[in-house]
């Protein structure tokens, strides 16, 4: 076997797609018996097909990949989450719900009533300052985040001023941009929510360009697809497939190991297989720890892995089959279910949350991102039901008083879903069924180490030039050639994008091309 891929996560099965498309013999490794990892859905209940990580596709859709790959011919197909975003009405106040729709004069409409004209006039200037940030941030992740890649991806923008100004806001709190730019604080709460579907709270530095990636929705919103999330890697699967590669499910590797000038590849049922190229699409730890069991430096491994910081978990997901969509006191289903609710009015509610996770405490109130998507694809439920999405951040892998997550499940997921019903009275009478996920079941079902969903924290010491550490932030592993890393665990991090396994992808290809040519110019 010329590449062989470890795990089926979609970044894995992205860079496994572009080398079979180059001709290269490649077999993916899957220890789950689902290929997609995060990006993946089952039967949970039943007619019911249930996201098991992600739900809602934004960075892919702004890469070019699907395209790329032809994925439509594979069966892909996108519905637009427009409106993209809803945050409700305010019961203290009664002000009206926030409705982010891909139409900036809807969306400025819609904050001027509830928030606003000032608010209105400062969302449309912060929208067309950010559009063009975010979109070089998308191309800073169309590579190796090299510096004179980084560099090439932000050039000539905003630097009137020798870039001071806009270093300056990239670098600072996604809480200060938005204090720079907005009144209301349920406007400001609803676009750090967003933010803080990264991961970090939207108090560190760094996070701003977290928050401005909201202008980008009004260019392409988050997407949908069709079947569910696990749809975009049963297409790409099936493209792999269709350029001659293989896909192996079931059979978890348990040993990676430099032999000669390749590499042999171990499994649980005693496969042994030889390859030239191995692309490790795994948690960056456990990727270290089959290397371990492989022979490579134990020191070497012990100094990375002290300096990798999973973080303390992010959060947990209620999955739900009801009867009804949940109805939002001054909204109609069309604005509020077709895209991310943001069931929040304050940011302290955040920062208490957060807090409480740092300390191994589960938070004093949820904070929930809800998300209804049969009202945009009726194929995931059966008919007159539907099915929800409850996401709840932050809390924490280990908690503090040593209790195990087992005895806290249900009663946490009672919690979750009450904070629904806070907004959309009526809604827990709405459950028929549900199936919840803690960080625990995360790390269990899909090997998110700490129940991390992005591997290893995003924050601004863990990104780009510096993702995971740097010596591991190039793709590659040093002192193991013909080793790539792609996934969650590598530049530009979390989320569903693709983009590492097309770098990673690229790189194997550049440096065979290399080989090649070495090979050509030493002949006599």
């Amino acid at each position: 076997m010329t590449v062989v891929v470890l795990g089926s996560g979609h970044n894995a099965l992205v860079a496994a797609c572009y080398l079979a498309r180059a001709g290269e013999r490649v077999e993916v490794l899957e220890r789950d018996e689902v290929v997609g990892g995060a990006v993946s859905t089952v039967e949970r209940f039943p007619g019911h097909r249930v996201d098991r990580g992600s739900s809602a596709h934004i960075m892919i859709r702004h890469t070019g990949i699907i395209e790329d790959l032809e994925l439509d011919r594979f069966g892909l197909r996108y519905i637009d989450c427009d409106p993209w975003a809803f945050a409700p009405a305010d019961p203290r106040t009664g002000a009206p719900p926030i409705v982010f729709h891909r139409d900036l004069d809807r969306t400025c409409d819609s904050i001027a009533g509830a928030c606003g004209d000032r608010d209105a006039h400062a969302y449309r200037d912060f929208a067309r300052i950010w559009a063009d940030r975010s979109a070089r941030v998308m191309r800073a992740f169309d590579g190796a985040p090299g510096p004179g890649h980084l560099l090439r991806s932000f050039w000539g923008l905003d630097a009137a001023d020798g870039g001071s100004a806009l270093s300056r806001e990239f670098l600072q709190s996604g809480d200060a941009l938005l204090d720079g730019h907005f009144d209301d604080e349920r406007l400001k709460a609803a676009l750090a929510w967003f933010g803080a579907q990264s991961g970090p709270p939207m108090s560190e530095p760094g996070t701003a360009p977290m928050v401005g990636f909201a202008a980008l929705m009004h260019v392409l919103p988050p997407g949908r697809a069709v079947g569910g999330s696990g749809a975009l890697t049963e297409a790409l699967a099936a493209r792999l497939r269709a350029d001659g590669g293989v896909v192996a499910t079931g059979d978890a590797v348990t040993e990676l190991a430099r032999v000669g000038d390749g590499w042999r590849v171990r499994t649980a049922s005693g496969r042994d297989l030889r390859a030239r190229t191995v692309i490790a699409g795994t948690h960056v730890l456990t990727t270290l720890d089959l290397l371990d069991a492989g022979g490579f430096d134990p020191a070497v491994l012990d100094g990375w892995r002290r300096r990798i910081r999973v973080g303390p978990g992010i959060g947990m997901v209620v999955r739900l089959a009801t009867s009804a969509l949940p109805r939002y006191q001054g909204a109609a289903d069309r604005e509020s279910a077709r895209g991310l609710q943001l069931l929040v009015t304050d940011r302290a509610q955040l920062r208490r949350a957060h807090g409480a996770a740092l300390a191994g405490d589960l938070p004093p109130r949820p904070v929930v991102l809800a998300m209804s998507f049969s009202a945009l694809d009726p194929t995931i439920a059966p008919p007159d039901e539907h099915q929800l999405s409850l996401w709840a951040q932050w809390h924490p892998y280990a908690l503090a008083d040593g209790s195990d997550w087992s005895s806290h499940a249900d009663r946490e997921a009672d919690r979750i879903i009450a904070e629904v019903e806070t907004y959309a009275p009526g809604f827990a009478d709405t459950v028929t069924a549900r199936h919840v996920q803690t960080p625990v079941d995360l790390e269990r079902e899909m090997g998110l180490r700490g129940g991390n969903v992005m591997h290893v924290e995003m924050s601004l010491d863990q990104m780009m030039l510096w993702r995971p550490i740097p010596e591991l932030s190039g793709h590659r592993v040093p002192g193991a050639a013909g080793l790539y890393l792609t996934g969650a665990s590598t530049h530009p991090g979390g989320g569903v994008s693709g983009a590492s396994g097309r770098t990673a992808a690229r790189l194997v290809l550049r440096d065979r091309r290399r080989l090649r040519l070495g090979f050509r110019r030493g002949q006599p």
